[in-house]
């Protein structure tokens, strides 16, 4: 037998008339009103939505003395099932199963699509029927009813196999049209109160990351909390914020939230793809599945499935974007979780530019003292050296003793090289910001630095004029190459007990142009009648390579002992 039972326009309306149906059926009303009471009191206990579908199902197989129950949940799109809870069903049963129905076919997908309470004697029978997959329960009768939430369909409830064998009578079938109409009521506080969870969520992981970002810490590490954030918030498998690539275009991923080791970091995204351009326009890219997504042209999305990508843009600009894949075969992402994203992205990239303007801040601060200690050296100290300089020649003129004229004359070449050391000092103080880091100068050091260990003494240096300012990459890189050079040669055959470094950029060539020279100047043994000369060729061919040139001069011990290697190049 199979019936079909059109739905009541208004789920009020129902309740009362399934109660006034109840009239005059003093036994069946004795027997099952303070049932239905106690299933209505159920299932309004409670806001969390799963727990509270879990216990619909478990309340209405109860209520209508049913072996099996479920609920699908209609997705967005209103043409498939989003979730599927179910009561009756053990684990074991439910392995052998597989996959849970997705409401595309059969009769569930009919519900959908048709939404009105359908009670049918043996649901094999029915046309809209699919089948069951193998290792599903044997089932004959059948009750389904909508469930409609402030006037809208969630889903619908699923009723199987009476205890008794039977099938379901009319007061099962008003009974339970009553408990739908409370459950739409108590879904739709789930709902709401799962929204405003989830809205928090949010809210307290934009704070988090406003925090980290504005808290002075390491740019790198802000990023992180920025890609833990938005894992942790989307329920993704990762988190990955990208930035723009520099000259060569496309964005370059620079921190990854992920349970897997983080080998995508430094991977670029070429400019030439289209989820790319898009998000460099300000677009949000949301992607069904990445790993079939056509756009997707990384090999990196083979193993994601949904995944939304988000422009970090605020203020017309666009700093970078926010991708939140989710693993190959998972839900897909909500609109309400699309809209929460979108949101926490912006605030994400103004607090970026807070965090970068705060830094240009305190860089500024920094500059502007380094630069009123270079003026207070310049204008102060070097010229009370200069003062103390003069003084001491004027009394080495006067003086008629030989020591006291040599001892006066060392500490004026003293004082000669504390100003030069000075005026070096005044340079790396007035350096920029993109300059000091990674300059010529600081490379020259760790040179030093490095050889030291095997010389046994760490060799003096001077810089002369705006080293890291004027001179280029290229050059900077062969004169650090010839430094290296000139030091080994120094360690391996001169026997040095001293060894004085000179970087000048600050070298007038006689056609007027200008240059920078190295000198490595030490007190050893000089170079020895026929020895190897293939270092110094090195250096030879290094700088004619650049149009400069190399040579050898006089060292630095007694009466000119040692060698000065000279290594010069234009700038």
């Amino acid at each position: 037998m199979t019936a079909a039972v059109p739905d009541l326009p208004d789920p009020l309306e129902a309740a009362t008339q399934a109660t006034r149906s109840l009239q005059g059926l003093s036994t069946e009303l004795t027997a099952r009103v303070p049932q239905l009471l106690e299933a209505m009191r159920s299932v309004g206990t409670g806001l969390e939505l799963h727990s509270t579908l879990d216990r619909i199902c478990e309340t209405a197989a109860e209520l209508a003395d049913a072996r099996y129950a479920a609920i699908g949940v209609v997705d967005e799109e209103g043409d498939g099932l989003s979730d599927f809870v179910t009561h009756g069903v053990d684990e074991d049963t439910a392995r052998r199963i597989g996959r849970r129905p997705d409401g595309h076919a059969g009769l569930l997908g009919a519900l959908i699509r048709e939404p009105q309470t359908i009670r049918l004697a043996d649901l094999s029978s029915d046309p809209r029927a699919a089948g069951f997959p193998p290792g599903h329960p044997p089932m004959r009768t059948f009750l389904g009813v909508p469930i409609r939430v402030q006037g809208e369909i969630f889903g619908n409830l699923y009723l199987s196999e009476k205890h008794d064998g039977g099938e379901f009578n009319d007061y099962d079938l008003h009974m339970v049209r009553v408990l739908a109409t409370e459950a739409g009521i108590a879904i739709g506080n789930a709902r709401l109160y799962e929204a405003a969870r989830q809205r928090e969520r949010w809210i307290d992981g934009s704070v988090a990351v406003t925090t980290a970002l504005l808290s002075g810490g390491d740019a790198d590490d802000a990023l992180a909390v920025v890609a833990e954030q938005a894992r942790r918030l989307a329920d993704s498998a990762a988190g990955i914020v990208l930035l723009p690539a520099g000259e060569e275009g496309g964005l370059e991923i620079v921190a990854v939230s992920s349970d897997r080791p983080a080998k995508s970091l430094g991977v670029v995204i070429p400019p030439e793809s289209p989820v790319v351009e898009r998000l460099l326009a300000g677009e949000a890219v949301f992607v069904d599945d990445a790993s079939t997504d056509p756009r997707m042209l990384s090999r990196l999305a083979d193993q994601y499935g949904p995944s939304m990508l988000l422009p970090l843009h605020s203020g017309g600009k666009v700093l970078g974007a926010l991708a939140t894949p989710r693993a190959r075969g998972a839900r897909p992402f909500t609109e309400a979780e699309r809209t929460l994203a979108t949101q926490f992205a912006s605030q994400a990239a103004l607090a970026l530019m807070m965090a970068d303007a705060q830094r240009d801040r305190e860089r500024l601060a920094v500059y502007e003292d380094r630069d009123r200690i270079a003026r207070d050296l310049h204008d102060l100290v070097i010229q009370r050296l200069f003062a103390t300089g003069m003084m001491l020649e004027s009394a080495q003129r006067k003086s008629i003793v030989p020591a006291v004229r040599d001892g006066v004359g060392k500490a004026v070449d003293e004082l000669d090289v504390t100003i030069q050391e000075i005026r070096t000092a005044i340079f790396a103080l007035q350096q920029g910001p993109a300059e000091a880091p990674s300059g010529l100068r600081t490379r020259v050091l760790r040179e030093i630095n490095m050889a030291a260990v095997p010389l046994g003494f760490k060799p003096a240096h001077r810089f002369l004029g705006p080293v890291d300012a004027t001179v280029g990459e290229l050059t900077g890189k062969n004169l650090v190459a010839a430094l290296r050079e000139a030091l080994s040669n120094a360690f391996r055959h001169a026997s040095a007990t001293r060894i004085e470094v000179v970087v000048d950029a600050g070298v007038e060539l006689p056609d007027g142009s200008s240059a920078v020279r190295l000198s490595v100047a030490d007190d050893g043994v000089g170079i020895p009648q026929g020895g190897r000369r293939s270092g110094l060729r090195n250096l030879t061919r290094r700088a004619e390579s650049l149009g400069g040139s190399s040579w050898c001069g006089p060292g630095i011990g007694d009466d000119g002992g040692g060698t000065t290697v000279f290594w010069q190049a234009p700038l």
